[in-house]
């Protein structure tokens, strides 16, 4: 029986403007929006959030799966040719890049020769990750953060595309021998209890968890 639960978490049409800093005092002049302003489209981008648990062990984070370098795969496979920065090095694999960096750092995920940013100022911990990582979503980068979990890490991804469909197909090969998948709507919960449901609920999950079987289709 599998006991390998693997979770991806998506939030699409997240406004950029979010990532501006919030510091400064509100101006009411900015408050004023002329029909023109009211008429541009409000740029957006999506997020990722890759999770796993071990039921058996009662172990979370992605690394604790069995399957871990299979989901690296697949998302090796998601984004072919695709340039591979941290802020020390390029790597040819995703893998490599994870595992070179710590917990609350970014690797830059890039179809761009060039990538004019510094990748120092991703980590979490810099005043300015923000501000970075929101020029990095405008010049079509995508950003992979090794984040904590309780025991280990997961990984979140930016990216101003919504590029679910390309990693979809990759991790849904996984299903049903190596875990049991489930795509989540990051909109349908903001408690923790919702996200370990794997933990009181896994056969009747909420609302907007749907799980991924081998004919499931987009």
């Amino acid at each position: 029986m599998v006991t390998d639960i693997f979770k991806l978490i998506f939030h699409h049409d997240q406004r950029l403007s979010k990532l501006d800093d919030q510091d400064s005092p509100v101006n009411p002049k900015k408050m004023e929006s002329s029909l023109e302003d009211f008429m541009k489209p409000d740029p957006t981008f999506s997020s990722f959030f890759f999770s796993g648990t071990d039921l058996d062990e009662e172990r979370f984070g992605l690394n604790v799966l069995n399957a871990f370098d299979e989901v690296i795969n697949a998302l090796q496979m998601a984004f072919p040719n695709i340039q591979i920065v941290t802020q020390t090095n390029k790597y040819l694999s995703i893998k490599d890049a994870v595992e070179a960096i710590d917990l609350n750092e970014a690797l830059v995920l890039s179809n761009e020769d060039k990538i004019d940013l510094d990748i120092s100022d991703l980590n979490t911990k810099s005043n300015s990750h923000k501000k970075t990582l929101k020029k990095a979503l405008e010049t079509g980068h995508m950003t992979l953060y090794k984040v904590p979990a309780r025991n280990g890490f997961d990984l979140l991804m930016y990216s101003q595309k919504n590029v679910y469909r390309e990693m979809f197909f990759p991790l849904q090969k996984l299903v049903p021998d190596h875990f049991r998948f489930f795509s989540i709507n990051g909109k349908k919960f903001n408690t923790e209890r919702h996200f370990f449901f794997e933990t009181w609920t896994l056969d009747r999950p909420p609302h907007g968890f749907e799980e991924v079987h081998p004919e499931t289709v987009l």
